[in-house]
């Protein structure tokens, strides 16, 4: 079995700074695309940011600029460090990694999310 466990949400003032990450633990050999996801109340989840093994990035439009993903493969960590947040950036945020087993099956895993709150 494989546990994504996410941490670093708060409470933070617009124009403030939060560093969310993400552990993957469990019987990994090796894991491939890693990412955020984030859901506003009463909305779907939507990509936030993902990163490949290679260490190629891709942002949703609003989160550019703002935003950066990066990981530690050796760790099977992921990150997130959001800069310049604004009030709509508030939402639970979802950790996501492509990981393949010990035994070779290859699937998708999610955090529980961590809540990230920007006030005005």
């Amino acid at each position: 079995q494989v546990q994504l466990v996410e941490s670093g949400g708060g409470l933070v003032q617009a124009g403030g700074s939060l560093r969310l990450s993400c552990a993957a633990l469990g019987r990994i050999s090796s894991t491939n695309a890693m990412g955020w996801y984030g859901q506003a109340p009463g909305n779907q989840r939507e990509l936030v940011a993902v990163i490949t093994s290679d260490g190629i990035t891709n942002y949703a439009d609003s989160m550019t600029g703002r935003f950066t993903v990066s990981r530690d493969s050796g760790k099977n960590m992921v990150y997130l460090q959001m800069n310049k947040l604004k009030p709509e950036d508030t939402a639970v945020y979802y950790c996501t990694v492509n990981v393949r087993i010990v035994g070779g099956l290859r699937m998708d895993y999610w955090g529980k999310g961590t809540l990230v709150t920007v006030s005005s």
